[in-house]
């Protein structure tokens, strides 16, 4: 997120109400949402730069690349006490002698490209073993998404998901399989998110520069078991003590790959996948025409990569509509000109020979965002609009009473709603 799209934000936090997500977290409706828009004020102010963690130039167009910290102020001194009983508990699982580990503290931490583009946020846990204390673990806290946009993104596409009457139900527990594929890792939240939340989700990860990997489990502490080598095997054979204590029942599930989107969707011919998001901003903050492009090899090979019967695209789209003139009208950023170029040629990429299918976006609460949802297990008319929205919204509610999400999906359907 750049400059100016810091400037509309701004502007949009005054205009938008927030008073749902006050009540869900003063009044403890549901789990506790840690990265509630509310505390975004500790790593979003533009007067603190924090303190840089590690900096490095990136090889592959993103410039210079930088993890920088902010204080957290959750979770609270007085409920770790209960998380280091978990993780000695979890040690003692892995090997049976005294493990204590002992909670340091907590850190937002952001990947920057240039010094001004927020690429990802995280909350980090740093940990020690009760008697080395010199020897510090981080662990990215899974079930937290900072970012409003990628709360959208999971929202807006495990809904449209079980719209297609898919089983999310057996997902959740384990009983089935979802394979989801995501294309720009970042510092890996939203991955990490999806597996924490749905048991039976395998996650693919696709990223195309090395140190953006290295950086978001270096530095960000994303499992270092997920990355794999361009043999297809894991980087690591076996996964440390450590690592077994943080995210046995959850690394094994994700496979982080470098490579690009191209390469690795042509590479995997026999992969289909339920669900693919993408989120794919180089250091110019552009999104690749290569990646949208209706007549390309690429195209052609995502959708044969997407269920035919259920599968759904989620793509994260900076808008091209300026926040003055959304004032002055009674548009949303999803009537922007590029929203709908990106959406059509989306539409006519994927869904060309398919029986079923709806192209819809969601304006982003907060942001100048779009999520652009291609669905092929939805079917709906232009002139159903509010038929879709509302069938949506009411989906919706069934899979936060399945997941129980931290926030409300709800929240992210109900604003700027447009087919495509």
């Amino acid at each position: 997120m750049n400059s100016i799209q810091l400037f509309s934000l701004t502007r949009r936090v005054k205009r938008l109400s927030s008073v749902e997500s006050c009540l869900r977290h003063f009044c403890g409706v549901g789990v506790k949402d840690e990265g509630d828009w509310l505390y975004s004020p500790e790593w979003w102010d533009p007067h603190d730069g924090g303190h840089i963690v590690s900096q490095s130039t990136s090889e592959k167009g993103n410039g210079v690349v930088s993890v920088v910290a902010h204080p957290s102020s959750l979770p609270s001194r007085d409920s770790w006490g209960e998380t280091e009983r978990w993780l000695e508990k979890r040690y003692m699982e892995v090997m049976p002698r005294d493990g204590r580990l002992k909670i340091l503290g907590y850190q937002w931490r952001s990947l920057r490209f240039n010094d001004d583009t927020r690429q990802s946020t995280v909350k980090v846990m740093a940990a020690c073993r009760d008697l080395q204390p010199s020897s510090v673990f981080y662990m990215q806290q899974p079930h937290c998404l900072a970012v409003p946009y990628l709360k959208s993104m999971a929202s807006v596409g495990l809904t449209s998901l079980v719209a297609s009457k898919y089983d999310i139900g057996s997902v959740a527990i384990g009983k089935k399989q979802m394979r989801i594929l995501c294309i720009g890792h970042g510092g890996g939240s939203l991955p990490l998110f999806l597996a924490h939340h749905i048991l039976g989700a395998i996650v693919d990860i696709v990223e195309i520069d090395p140190l953006v990997i290295s950086e978001s489990v270096r530095a960000m502490g994303f499992p270092a078991f997920s990355v794999m080598t361009a043999t297809g095997k894991r980087a690591l054979p076996t996964p440390d003590i450590i690592d077994q204590v943080m995210w046995r029942g959850i690394h094994e599930r994700l496979f982080l790959y470098e490579s690009e989107a191209k390469e690795f969707i042509l590479r995997n011919q026999d992969n289909v996948y339920d669900m693919i998001f993408m989120d794919a901003y180089d250091g110019a903050d552009i999104f690749p025409h290569s990646l949208w492009d209706s007549n390309s090899v690429f195209m052609k090979a995502l959708s044969e990569r997407l269920h035919h019967e259920h599968g759904t695209l989620v793509v994260n789209l900076h808008s091209d509509a300026d926040i003055a003139d959304i004032d002055r009208s009674n548009e949303g950023v999803t009537t922007g000109k590029y929203v709908r170029k990106v959406g059509t040629a989306y539409k006519k990429g994927l869904m060309e020979n398919e029986k079923n299918g709806l192209v819809f976006a969601c304006e982003v609460p907060w942001l100048c965002n779009v999520s652009l949802v291609v669905s092929r297990g939805m079917g709906s008319e232009r002139r159903h609009r509010e038929k879709t929205k509302s069938n949506l919204m009411k989906t919706s509610l069934e899979v936060d009473r399945i997941l129980r999400l931290p926030f409300s999906c709800l929240d992210y359907l109900k604003t700027g709603f447009a087919i495509i």
